[in-house]
């Protein structure tokens, strides 16, 4: 079963890139077609519900139904960006689009009831309920429509002829690959090698000499070359590269020469000099962004909410310790920077100077922890166990050195002993919480911190950010996993 979902995924995947170019042509579209489809969705939702023989008589003034449709239109797009339902419209199957369609007018309509709350407002629910399900059907079905559509009008539904560079294992996986996108209109032509003969796959594939290359341009159909070639022969397939490009073939390459890469990869422009980019960590600009903005809103609201009970717990341990309430701590957030961390003082106030005293009590590898380290305060203690000691970090959140989820921030001295694979977590702004924190927190050993936190890193979307968050909250209220 786990070969098979792998399979699965490289399938996928082969299937988004081959259509990406014609995918972020028909984005824009997608994007667009939302509002009117959204309408449409409440223009239907309006009628069906005025026509439903229930007790309470529906109606919404003009100014009223004006501010809902646009609240539903903002609702519905940002919702569609978030979860990234324009991305992949021509390279997802029909379950996936109707998913992606439920999951965006699901989103859509708890944003709209959110606002209902918060607003006061005196809307029908049937009424909502309707304007998400016809949407959600209008969105599916035009998504549907659009991808069939779109690949008959651009020729993406005519057959594509592949032809594999090298004969290794790397290049017979991706031509089986190419043989399983017979319905995304991809058909393995042959192999390229050094030396002619035959590939037996599902059926037997002939293999051409590089030599041959201008010839079978000459007298075949060659729509893509895909080169999965060792490094030490790049160097010899220059003058074919240049014969693709003055004949106009697409000619893509297996990153295998580079056997240990797990960064996702671009081709970037720099003032129109054209840059190969690996990149180990999140830089989607746009999502990075979205992020940035729910930090600022759940860090200011938290604090405006929270402000009396943060100013109690400083009270507290102002009276109950001698030492000052908020201890600041150097600490090391995006990659690297250095930045001065707030929490609420739980440990004595000379407890850094006592460290070395403590030093033989300390349980993890790299980083420095002590269960029930005797420096704690009784209030600390208990502070510490429900995490009440990081509210202050709300105010690094608002200031940018921190997010709301992210790896947790190191100070410099552990830094330094980190293991070279370790410091990709780095790549990553420091956050309250993280994957470890719902894992067991202080119960887990050092290096399992670490996979969790660079599982988090290349797994990240604003979804996972969603679901540690809601994840949070109860290992926090009843303080699991805390020392």
């Amino acid at each position: 079963m786990p070969a098979v979902s792998a399979a699965a995924a490289a399938w996928y995947a082969l299937h988004r890139h081959v259509f990406s170019r014609q995918q972020a042509k028909l984005r824009p579209f997608l994007i667009l077609a939302d509002p009117l489809l959204v309408w449409a969705g409440f223009a239907l939702a309006y009628a069906v519900r005025q026509m439903l023989p229930l007790e309470r008589v529906f109606f919404l003034t003009p100014s009223v139904r004006v501010l809902l449709l646009l609240a539903g239109l903002a609702a519905w797009v940002l919702s569609g960006l978030w979860i990234r339902a324009y991305d992949e419209v021509l390279a997802a199957r029909p379950l996936r689009i109707f998913t992606r369609a439920f999951q965006q007018s699901a989103v859509a309509v708890t944003a709209l009831v959110i606002i209902e709350y918060t607003q006061r407002l005196d809307l029908s629910r049937p009424f909502l309920a309707l304007w998400a399900l016809f949407t959600f059907l209008l969105l599916a079905s035009a998504r549907l429509l659009a991808r069939h559509g779109y690949r008959r009008w651009s020729g993406a539904g005519a057959r594509r002829y592949v032809y594999i560079g090298g004969t290794g294992e790397t290049a017979r996986r991706l031509a089986r690959l190419v043989e399983q996108s017979g319905g995304y209109g991809l058909e393995l032509a042959g192999f390229l090698d050094e030396r002619p003969g035959q590939v037996e796959l599902s059926r037997a594939y002939p293999v051409h000499s590089f030599t041959d290359l201008p010839q079978l341009l000459e007298t075949r159909v060659v729509d893509d070359l895909l080169f999965a070639v060792d490094s030490r022969q790049l160097a010899d397939l220059e003058d074919l590269l240049l014969l693709c490009e003055e004949e106009g073939v697409r000619t893509r390459f297996h990153l295998g020469f580079l056997p240990h890469l797990h960064s996702r990869v671009d081709l970037e422009f720099l003032a129109g000099e054209p840059l190969l980019t690996f990149a180990g960590a999140p830089h989607d600009d746009f999502r990075l962004l979205v992020k940035r903005a729910i930090d600022i809103a759940l860090a200011g609201g938290a604090l405006l909410v929270l402000w009396p009970a943060m100013a109690l717990i400083a009270a507290l341990v102002r009276l109950t310790s001698p030492g000052p309430a908020i201890f600041r701590q150097q600490r090391c957030g995006l990659n690297g920077r250095r930045f001065v961390l707030y929490k609420f003082r739980t440990m004595v106030a000379d407890a850094e100077a006592r460290k070395a005293e403590v030093a033989h009590l300390n349980v993890k590898k790299t980083a420095f922890k002590i269960p029930n380290d005797p420096r704690l305060t009784p209030l600390g203690r208990w502070l510490r166990k429900f995490s009440l000691d990081e509210l202050p970090q709300l105010w690094n959140v608002l200031k940018g050195e921190m997010s709301i989820v992210g790896p947790r921030p190191p100070v410099p001295e552990e830094v330094e002993r980190y293991e070279r694979w370790q410091r990709r977590r780095l790549r990553m702004r420091p956050g309250l919480t993280c994957l470890w924190t719902l894992a067991g927190r202080d119960e887990l050993d050092f290096d399992e911190w670490m996979r969790l936190d660079l599982e988090y890193i290349d797994h990240w979307s604003l979804m996972l950010d969603a679901e540690i968050i809601l994840r949070t909250i109860p290992h926090v209220l009843f303080g699991r996993g805390a020392n």
